[in-house]
């Protein structure tokens, strides 16, 4: 009798480590937030609650705040990288050629505000994050209209949506980028890019997926549920989770 129990609760073990092992790997992301230009006070704010996202979401988060973690060996446990306002030139040229090898095998890209402000001298990073910072008014509400209401980062917003942040002007707007949602000049003042003016886009790019939303300056933005689940929806698109 002791030997058969002894069978049974291995029996039971083996089909646990079974079940266990045939569950898919964790997805794992990296926040990257060095910066060589304006540093934002809301990046500790920001990298805090993706992390905690992370941990009600199922997804593992590492953090950097200088480029060395830019290596094929490195980054290859990571299915996307975040830039969380990084600013100006933060990769050497070693490190820029290993994040492009990182792009092209099919991972992902996810770039929060300042992502925009980075990397003006290198164009395949242009191509990637989808447009390059330019100027941006005083902080002040706006009026933001979603034009895919579809996509994971903004199927829950409404269709009209005001909100209080810094708002950037682009230059170099890339055109293959699918808008997600455009700025309303008429509500605010300092817009520079006339009526279709994009605040937040997704492409296919070089191998890889790129997620940006230019909304993240303050501290309170990442304790707004609906931009929380705007950026979460960002970085499961980067991820590949279907």
């Amino acid at each position: 009798m002791k030997i058969y129990s002894k069978l049974t609760s291995l029996f039971i073990v083996v089909v646990l480590l079974g079940t266990l092992s045939m569950r898919p790997s964790e997805k794992k992301i990296l926040i990257f937030f060095e910066t060589k230009g304006y540093y934002h006070e809301s990046i500790p704010t920001g990298v805090a609650a993706i992390q905690l996202m992370g941990q009600q979401n199922g997804f593992a988060v590492d953090t950097s705040r200088t480029s060395e973690i830019f290596t094929d060996e490195k980054l290859s446990i990571y299915d996307a990288v975040l830039f969380m306002s990084t600013t100006k030139d933060v990769l050497n040229e070693e490190e820029q050629n290993a994040f492009k090898r990182f792009i092209q095998k099919g991972k992902g890209f996810v770039g929060i505000h300042a992502a925009t402000d980075t990397e003006y001298e290198w164009p395949w990073f242009n191509q990637l994050v989808g447009a390059y910072f330019k100027s941006h008014p005083k902080q002040q509400d706006a009026v933001l209209h979603i034009k895919d209401s579809k996509h994971p980062a903004t199927k829950h917003l409404p269709k009209t949506w005001k909100r209080w942040d810094e708002w950037y002007n682009f230059k170099d707007i890339q055109p293959d980028l699918k808008v997600l949602i455009t700025l309303d000049e008429s509500s605010y003042t300092g817009g520079e890019n006339g009526s279709n003016h994009p605040i937040s886009w997704y492409h296919s790019f070089d191998g890889g997926r790129a997620f940006y939303t230019g909304l993240g300056h303050t501290h309170e933005a990442y304790s707004d549920p609906l931009f929380l689940k705007h950026v979460l929806g960002g970085i499961n698109y980067a991820m590949g989770k279907k």
